[in-house]
């Protein structure tokens, strides 16, 4: 074998293969899969095949309409047989007319069909009890094997070396950054290793020091006997029931994702790790287990419950915590991942190899990767037992309607500010992120009216508490725990030059000064959207949101290994709470608890002692209104809270938490990066161009266009209680041009607002399908409240 290559692939099932075939595709010759037994033995070769576009991440659904592509034009018995969803409850049903609706933005040929329509295209099933429906005709399945077997031969073609039998032992790492591969048949120097180990992946990462958060989890189904004489059937889902079904042969596949799954391991306390010699295998039969959803398959296609059934495959598939791919570099420079697929690789297999070919390739992917970023996952999910519980749920619940604001519970509560307890005693509703307890509301500002609920889906898990923080931020004063907001301290010679050329506005400025600023790609997209605090000559403060901690510092350490600077870059945001006091009284609130002058400008910085705490005073706002964020050590923080209280209480001062920030930022037009921005749109486009400073060099500089075509917009609907939330097609004269980025209701306004990129300009008549529904808009000059 080989002593060298530029790129290694351990993994030779289907996402490896995949990766493999499009490097090639992209000219890359130096490149060697391997594989410890032959390829397919891991998860791929007992996949059920289905092959579904649609989902409700728009990235995913474009890398899914690729596979399809791709998939049309390889031997590996594609059947673009179509697919048709269930609704066996009203609720269900309104969630396929959403779907339907996100479709139309990707132009997928998705559409509600009736009852006996379903029937017609699947006539094995009874209608009894289903609602409605909707088809796909583009949909399909696949024989997992021979698209792998497929991907491979291609790969050869293109020049990659493909090897079986091979065993990965290690993988070197030399100062962060990877450099070899250890093997059972010899070892090999390399730049780059992609870790496409499947239910494997997590044992591979740790021969690299990286935790990559995956949980094997035992997924079941059957074969039947020979029944039918139909030819064509469509994939089925019975979301309701549980269940799925493809055509096999003159019989059906059928499976499904019980409510008491089973996470497989090789015993106590081993969490991901996977026997060594399981390749090529299945697990035992688990009947008891699977009892719920064969019971379930009878309801819906009565047939099964006759029928012979063939063989029970029940094999390990590799979930993550979020029910999302595992994508990306990790913090080991040079160490990619392409893993844990959660059942649904073989519809994302030609999808994952593009986008991971062309991160490799280009150094930073091209599209809007973010919620299949590895990178997401901040360290608490270096637990594996955290991972395991969150994985759990997620499988249980995988076919669940997922309700705006739904707050997932495994784990909980984890990561909790200093003045949780206090929340918790004035009946705080809490929400999750990032493994944070964060306070939606308070039910104490609850007051009962009903008038402003929204209709539908915006309105099942509102409160009218939401609009009374709301109103109390713009007439009198809102506190705000952001102790979550992730705080990333850039110190040491060069951190001002670095930050110069990862920002594209001017933060390096005397010491004190607070700038708004993106960090850009080299295609002009929004990587990162920050705030810079300069605190000292070589000391610099990054505030960014509770999510993207991990993603922003590992932004800002690839550019300085890039660039050479020396520089220290630290995640602090345990070591800081965080309090924001907005409104016209916050001045009145502070000023009675501090010596120190509150003059100092907007988007500046002053260390202050606010009571008896020492505190650094940020003066910037997300709501539009005049106040700080106030930064203190964690051991001050409950006293700091409790202080603040206090003194706001004769001025009208509320608690509240961030449904009533988002209903306020909305009316600013304040944006927010994995909705309204990212990597796929510029500053100018975003309306940022304020932050661009022309006059110096930065990254992604030299792409950008500062007269673009389309621009985010704000939409106001002519019906206050249809509430747009993301993802829904926007129409002008008649035809479907963008989506939503994001939506809500703005208290003060009195409006339902939403975004949407687009050509047009204010005082153009728009449509927004709202659950189905064609609800007529305007765009409007921003932001709504001056």
């Amino acid at each position: 074998m080989s002593d060298s290559a530029r790129i290694v692939i351990i993994g030779g099932g289907v996402g490896g293969a995949s990766v493999a075939y499009h490097l090639a595709q992209l000219g890359e010759r130096d490149v060697v899969l391997l594989e410890r037994d032959e390829l397919t033995s891991g998860s791929t070769f007992h996949s059920a095949g289905l092959v579904g576009q649609l989902r409700a991440d728009p990235t995913l659904t474009r890398m899914n309409q690729y596979s399809v592509e791709l998939y049309r034009g390889l031997d590996a018995g594609w059947t673009e047989c179509g697919g048709v969803k269930l609704a066996s409850t009203p609720e269900r049903m309104a969630e396929i007319r959403r779907q339907i609706g996100w479709a139309r933005t990707f132009g997928l040929p998705l559409e509600e069909i009736s009852v006996a329509e379903a029937v017609e295209l699947f006539p094995l099933m009874d209608p009894q009890g289903v609602v409605g429906a909707a088809y796909l005709p583009t949909d399909g399945q696949i024989d997992p094997s021979q698209l792998c077997y497929a991907l491979a031969t291609r790969a050869r073609e293109g020049g990659v070396t493909v090897r079986t039998r091979t065993r990965v032992l290690g993988i070197d790492v030399e100062r962060g950054r990877v450099t070899g591969v250890r093997t059972d048949q010899g070892d090999i120097a390399c730049e780059i290793v992609v870790n496409c180990g499947g239910m494997f992946a997590a044992e591979i990462g740790r021969m690299a020091g990286v935790r990559v958060p995956i949980v094997p989890m035992s997924h079941q189904y059957v074969v039947s006997d020979a029944f039918h004489d139909h030819t064509g059937l469509p994939t089925l889902r019975d979301p309701d029931l549980l269940v799925y079904y493809r055509q096999e042969v003159q019989g059906l596949v059928m499976g499904g994702y019980e409510r008491t799954s089973a996470p497989w391991t090789a015993g106590p306390g081993a969490y991901d790790a996977v026997p060594g010699d399981f390749n090529g295998r299945l697990l035992p039969e688990d009947w008891p287990r699977f009892e719920e959803i064969s019971d379930n398959s009878r309801v819906r296609v009565p047939a099964m419950a006759d029928v012979g059934i063939r063989k029970l495959i029940n094999g390990p598939e590799a979930f993550t915590p979020d029910n999302e791919f595992c994508l990306g570099e990790t913090e080991v420079a040079g160490f990619f991942v392409a893993a844990g697929f959660c059942a649904h690789g073989i519809a994302g297999a030609g999808g994952i190899g593009k986008v991971m070919a062309e991160w490799i390739v280009e150094g930073e992917p091209g599209m809007d990767l973010w919620h299949m970023d590895v990178r997401r996952f901040g360290r608490h999910y270096r637990s594996p037992s955290y991972t395991i519980k969150r994985a759990v749920e997620n499988y249980e619940t995988y076919y669940d309607i997922r309700y705006p604001g739904h707050e997932r519970s495994a784990g909980r509560p984890l990561r909790l500010s200093p003045a949780y307890a206090w929340h918790a005693g004035h009946g705080a509703v809490f929400g999750e992120k990032s493994g944070w307890e964060r306070v939606n509301h308070y039910r104490a500002n609850e007051d009962g009216s009903e008038d402003e609920r929204p209709g539908g889906w915006a309105g099942r898990l509102w409160s009218p508490a939401i609009g009374a923080e709301h109103r109390a931020t713009r007439t009198a004063a809102g506190l705000f725990d952001e102790s979550s907001f992730a705080k990333i301290e850039v110190t040491g010679p060069d951190a001002a030059e670095l930050l110069e050329w990862v920002c594209d506005n001017e933060v390096a400025r005397h010491v004190g000064a607070v700038t708004y600023t993106q960090a850009l790609n080299r295609r002009g997209g929004i990587e990162c959207d920050f705030t810079v605090t300069r605190r000292g000559e070589e000391e610099f403060l990054v505030v960014t949101g509770t999510a993207f901690g991990s993603h922003d510092a590992g932004w800002l350490r690839k550019q300085a290994a890039r660039t050479g600077a020396t520089a220290r870059i630290a995640d602090v945001t345990g070591q800081y709470a965080c309090f924001a006091l907005w409104g016209p009284r916050a001045r009145d609130v502070l000023g009675g608890l501090t010596p120190d002058p509150l003059d100092f400008p907007f988007m500046s910085a002053r260390e202050l002692t606010v009571g008896d705490v020492p505190v650094l005073a940020l003066r910037v706002t997300f709501v539009g209104e005049h106040g700080w964020e106030l930064y203190c050590s964690t051991e001050y923080g409950l006293g700091l809270w409790q202080e603040l209280w206090r003194a706001g209480e004769p001025y009208g001062l509320v608690a509240g938490g961030y449904r009533a920030i988002d209903s306020l930022r909305l009316e600013k037009g304040y944006r927010v990066w994995g909705a309204d921005i990212g990597p796929e749109t510029t500053p100018y486009e975003a309306g940022l161009g304020f932050c661009v400073k022309p006059g110096k060099d930065f990254l992604g500089k030299d792409a950008l266009d500062p007269a673009p075509t389309r621009r985010l917009r704000c939409l106001t609907l002519g019906d206050p209680r249809a509430v747009a939330l993301g993802n829904e097609p926007v129409r002008v004269d008649g035809r479907v041009v963008a989506r939503v980025t994001s939506g809500g209701y703005g208290y003060t306004a009195g409006a339902s607002i939403a975004y949407a990129y687009l050509e047009a300009g204010p005082g153009t008549p728009v449509e927004v399908e709202v659950e189905g529904r064609w609800v007529p808009g305007t765009v409007v000059k921003g932001p709504l409240v001056p």
